[in-house]
């Protein structure tokens, strides 16, 4: 009888930074000789971090249009069809940054459906140090509505594992504060400082995620009126924007204009951004800006050194705004950036909503 295939998902608010552990992650794991394979999730397709992910050169497969927990069966699909070329030894899956109850909704569903086929590692849970210092330390600054909030809170309160990310950017006594507000409301769980930047603390990471997940018969209760109306207080686009000129333009400046650009037009409305993440390519080439904060800056996560005259642009926001104001402000951006560079822009797709009310497919009591 072959190994299970190990189950690892690393869950989070949007802009946690999940996508880049789960690369380093992943390499990682292919160091040590293993098949890793990337389950992707979103509530619409031409998703940043699928894109992203396989230009990493890794095999990935995404489940589009609703969030794991209302489509179970989109997810073991995609780990299914994983077999037909190479059965994994790893599956790395990311949820949709705005889920919660995953344990009751995805992990034990499997275990019971799925039988020994998977062993699973606790589960993982990053913390966004810019919006844990407002909620979980009574922080000074723009935030979310306090159902918004009760989605990150219960995100900790299911977790198995904390990890307080991007700790290169913390200063010691930012860090004790954050750890010592997660002991004391959210007991009982590890909590590695980590920086999936840099890979520090990774190697502690590696030795957690190792193990086997614990007992799991105690579940969180869950109010799925609240969890809706939070989940819906955040705009939602999707868009795939390409632009041409006449001279060839740097990648990376594109990105990082983009997403400046429409860091101001949300500041000009008092719009809090849960995460924007743009994503530049040509033929050989891939660019990503991101922020995750009003009161962040603008990150450039991977640089691509290039020029080109041709350049994709995928687009993903997450606001706490309505979503036609959003991508009025995004098609906006997209213009200006044109003129900007002297250059056509057209939009292939565009996709804006609030997501619907989660309907697990199962929910384990």
């Amino acid at each position: 009888m072959s190994q299970p295939i190990r189950f690892i998902m690393v869950g989070g608010f949007l802009g946690a930074g999940k996508t880049t552990l789960i690369s380093r992650l992943a390499l990682h794991f292919q160091q040590q000789g293993k098949h890793v394979c990337v389950v992707t999730n979103d509530q619409a397709a031409g998703l940043v971090d699928t894109e992203l992910l396989r230009s990493q050169g890794l095999n990935v497969n995404e489940v589009a249009g609703s969030c794991f927990c209302c489509n179970f069966h989109g997810l073991t699909d995609a780990m299914e069809s994983f077999e037909k070329d190479q059965r994994p030894d790893i599956v790395l899956a990311e949820p949709v940054g705005s889920c919660t109850d995953l344990v009751a909704t995805i992990a034990l569903p499997m275990m019971e459906r799925l039988g020994e086929k998977f062993v699973h590692s606790p589960y993982a849970v990053v913390l966004k140090p810019s919006h844990g210092m407002k909620i979980l330390t009574g922080g000074n600054g723009r935030g979310f509505s306090e159902k918004a909030e009760y989605i990150f809170r219960k995100q900790l309160e299911e977790s198995e594992l904390i990890l307080i990310n991007r700790i290169d950017e913390l200063t010691d006594a930012q860090q004790q504060q954050l750890r010592q507000s997660i002991e004391e409301q959210y007991p009982g769980r590890p909590v590695i400082g980590i920086s999936a930047k840099t890979g520090e603390n990774f190697e502690a990471l590696y030795d957690v995620l190792a193990e086997d997940a614990g007992d799991r018969s105690h579940l969180m209760d869950v109010d799925y009126d609240v969890y809706a109306e939070g989940e819906a207080e955040l705009g939602w686009l999707n868009a795939t924007v390409k632009l041409s000129s006449t001279e060839s333009v740097s990648i990376d400046d594109v990105a990082i204009q983009i997403v400046n650009d429409l860091r101001d037009r949300l500041l000009q409305i008092d719009a809090e951004p849960a995460h924007l993440k743009v994503l530049c390519s040509s033929s050989d080439a891939v660019a990503v800006a991101n922020l995750v904060s009003s009161d962040t800056p603008t990150v450039l996560s991977v640089t691509s050194e290039s020029n080109a005259s041709s350049i994709t642009i995928l687009i993903n926001a997450r606001v706490s705004v309505a979503p036609e104001t959003l991508q009025q402000i995004v098609s906006e951006s997209v213009t200006q950036l044109g003129e900007n560079h002297s250059a056509t822009t057209s939009v292939e797709t565009m996709e804006s909503f609030r997501p619907g009310r989660p309907v697990p497919t199962f929910r384990a009591t």
